[in-house]
């Protein structure tokens, strides 16, 4: 990347507003010093947004993460890009071990010469059979501290989101060893409001799609839910207007505040592409328009949308100001897994990922640093 500035853009501020002005761009930082030979761009009347972050998506493009191959993880760095999505976490499916081992240890080799993918988020193996979702039942396990450790070896410490089922044998144990070196998430879940905060207070700080997979809120058994509002932690919302009803993602963002809500994709590998038969840890999946379902034709099995469509809609589809969008896309999911230091807004110092849109919030451009 050579030297850029960007002149007169509506930018997204550290205050999480936005203010007309100029960013300069230097070694792939933003910087407070404008170098005599950038590239200046006239960013007039286009918003300047820090690229996008989804830490928890199954894949896009006909390929899913799990594939573990240098092919998938080329098409799917390179759709997300080329859609504003510049930092990835992709998420796993619930798989024997020796398969999860394979796919860390080619997740920790791309990353090496690709730094958008910056984390892997295990969403199984450890999870509830009451709760499972799409995800495949013969292999779930209890919750292992051992097996979560030789996986972060083969991940080479990528491995950002650990998921449990609170609830299951040993969770709790889990979650103090776990923590150490990722965030763990409560996710796929039929446990109690008082397991959840016993759960919290050993030290899990995220929940994983919030209202999927898990128990609702009941006035006289209140659930993860509310032990999660508590407890102060970060909660993913899949924003795609299919799994979560637009007032709720208006009450959500009423009860947690914007700086705790994190929109996520959890797309699939039908995403960016026509309607058909796919496949998602091994399950069949049926995409018809916008929406994804196993084969049975009602469980829904994830997203068809990616980050930015799900940015848009929350601001076209469910009233969310711009600027609360962009933060649940952006500045959160970078705190959520402890990249917030380089990742996630426009200030001195960060990746200079930044995604330029115009009035109806299409791409019109997208710079990304290729070496962090």
């Amino acid at each position: 990347m050579r030297d850029i500035i960007i002149d007169n853009g509506i930018i997204f501020r550290p205050d999480n507003e936005f203010h007309t002005g100029t960013i300069a761009i230097h070694d792939e930082r933003i910087s407070d010093t404008i170098p005599d030979d950038a590239e200046r761009i006239n960013a007039e009347g286009l918003y300047v947004i820090p690229g996008l972050m989804d830490i928890h998506f199954h894949g896009c493009m006909g390929h899913d993460f799990c594939e573990g191959t240098e092919e998938a993880f080329t098409a799917i760095t390179e759709y997300e890009a080329m859609n504003g999505i510049t930092t990835i976490c992709p998420a796993t499916m619930t798989l024997p071990e020796n398969e999860l081992a394979r796919i860390m240890r080619a997740a920790r080799d791309f990353s090496r010469t690709h730094p958008q993918l910056a984390g892997i988020n295990l969403e199984g193996p450890f999870i509830s059979h009451a709760k499972k979702g799409a995800q495949n039942p013969a292999y779930i396990v209890p919750p292992d501290p051992a097996m979560f450790a030789r996986l972060q070896t083969e991940s080479g410490g990528l491995i950002r989101i650990a998921t449990v089922a609170p609830e299951t044998e040993g969770a709790m144990s889990f979650i103090r060893e776990a923590k150490q070196s990722a965030r763990v998430s409560i996710a796929h879940t039929e446990c109690d409001y008082d397991t959840a905060r016993e759960a919290f207070t050993a030290g899990a700080s995220h929940v994983t799609h919030l209202f999927n997979a898990m128990n609702p809120i009941n006035h006289r058994n209140p659930g993860p839910v509310i032990a999660a509002l508590e407890a102060g932690a970060m909660v993913e919302l899949i924003a795609d207007g299919v799994h979560i009803h637009p007032a709720v993602v208006r009450m959500t963002l009423k009860l947690f505040g914007a700086d705790r809500v994190v929109f996520i994709s959890d797309s699939l590998e039908c995403a960016g592409m026509p309607d058909g038969e796919y496949s998602l840890g091994g399950l069949k999946v049926i995409k018809r328009g916008r929406r994804a379902t196993l084969a049975d034709g009602t469980t829904i099995a994830g997203s068809v949308a990616n980050l930015m469509e799900c940015v848009r809609r929350a601001v076209s589809e469910m009233d969310i100001p711009l600027e609360a969008a962009v933060r649940c896309a952006s500045v959160n999911p970078a705190r959520a897994i402890g990249l917030e230091d380089v990742y996630g807004r426009i200030e001195t110092g960060r990746v200079a990922n930044i995604v330029m849109l115009d009035g109806g919030l299409n791409i019109v451009r997208v710079i990304m640093n290729t070496n962090c």
